[in-house]
Formats: structure tokens, sequence, C-alpha cells
């Protein structure tokens, strides 16, 4: 028997076209200048809300100071109330103790001086408990 007789593939007349082997990528987000020109109005406009909240904070902390300044005078007169009571409550409690002593003077001046000294804490809560000047001393301390 006779072999078929094979046909070999051939090339088109003229060949075959170019093969297409280049990545062509489409372009994808913003150029390089208008990325540098975004981050510096990003930076721009930061600055510029921080001057402006900066500005904001200044006028309330002189608000605020002013606020102190202007309610200095009413808390240091109760400050002055307070211990002028306490001074009066802690001379009449001396007068009831050393009633029976003889030439006691009642409010007699440790200080060689007519000045105005002012007295501590300790001088203050001497006839009174001990938790009271606690509590004057250190306040919510304990609580923290």
């Amino acid at each position: 028997m006779a072999a078929p007789k094979v046909k070999q593939d051939m090339a088109p007349p003229g060949g075959y076209g170019p093969i297409d082997y280049k990545r062509h990528l489409p372009r994808r987000g913003l150029s390089g200048y208008s990325l540098f020109a975004l981050g510096v109005g990003s930076l721009l406009l930061g600055y510029y809300t921080l001057i402006k909240w900066n500005r904001e904070r200044r006028r309330l902390l002189i608000e605020d100071l002013e606020a102190r300044i202007a309610l200095m005078p009413l808390l240091q007169a109760e400050a002055d109330r307070r211990t002028l009571r306490l001074l009066r409550q802690n001379l009449d409690e001396e007068a009831k103790i050393m009633k029976d002593v003889p030439g006691w003077k009642v409010g007699e001046s440790l200080f060689h001086t007519d000045r105005w000294v002012p007295p501590t804490l300790d001088e203050l809560y001497y006839l009174r408990p001990t938790s009271e000047m606690d509590n004057e001393k250190f306040g919510l301390q304990y609580y923290v």
C-alpha cells in the first residue's frame, strides 16, 4: 500500500504578521507634577488650619485668664472669710479650754510683730479632727 500523501503546514504566503510582545499598560493615576501639586496643596491647607486653630486656642486661653483674673478677688475674699471664721472658732475653743489657767491671754500672737502673718493649716486645724485637716491638705488625692 502506498503511503498517503502528507501535506505539511506552511506559513501563508507573505508570512505571518508581527507578534505583539510589548507591554501596553493603560496610564493609571495622576502625573508626577499633579501629585506634587496635590501634596503641596494639602500641606498648605494643613498649615492654614493649624494657624487658624492656634489663634482660636490663644483667644480662648486669654478669655480663660481674664475670667480667672476677674474671679480672683472673690475667691480670695472667700478664702479669707473661711480663715477668719476658723480663727474665731479656734479662739473660742481656746478660751473654753484655757479658762482655768491663770495669766493666759486668749489669742496672743506667737510672733513678735504687728504685721499679719497668714496661719498655716496646722495652726488653723489643730483643734479639729485630723480628718478635716487631711481633707484640706490632700483634698481629692485620696480618691486617685
